[in-house]
């Protein structure tokens, strides 16, 4: 009888346990990104190595103290592929990381298959935003745009 009582316990333990990891990584700590002056959405240019403010609507986006990696921003900008492939550095090997399930506006797996296709074009918005991370902007022809921090390539190695 014991026994039961015992792996009753282990039992609910392990669940309740599961649905704190899962609550822990779906929800907690995401907050409302900030998109203010001086926290715009930026591409880094060719010339200078500097990045500066592109022109965005439609911006929301999701951010995290807990990890710079968890930042994701949906917006669209009026710039076209070609003018913004003239002007700002290119980013060599994009990924898409898997956002919450709750934002919505951002699927990582549509985007990465878009760059992979050469629908979508992806660029450095700004490189060390946090130590050995990089933020990516990824551009499709309609305008529509997304950013995300990854693993700078230094990082990698």
């Amino acid at each position: 009888m014991n026994g039961k009582y015992i792996a009753g316990f282990i039992v609910i333990t392990a669940a309740i346990a599961g649905v704190a990891m899962y609550w822990l990584q779906e929800y907690a700590y995401y907050t409302p990104a900030s998109f203010q002056k001086g926290a715009e959405i930026e591409l880094t240019l060719i010339e200078s190595g500097q990045p500066e403010p592109i022109i965005v609507d439609g911006i929301e986006g999701i951010t995290a103290d807990s990890s710079p990696l968890r930042f994701r921003a949906c917006f669209h900008t009026p710039l076209s592929q070609a003018m913004l492939t003239e002007t700002y550095k290119l980013y060599e090997k994009p990924v898409p990381l898997i956002a919450p399930t709750w934002f919505s506006c951002f699927d990582a797996t549509k985007i990465g298959e878009a760059l992979e296709k050469g629908e979508a074009i992806a660029f450095l918005s700004q490189a060390n935003i946090a130590p050995e991370i990089d933020r990516v902007v990824a551009v499709f022809p309609d305008g529509r745009a997304y950013a995300w921090h990854q693993l700078s390539a230094e990082a990698e190695q």
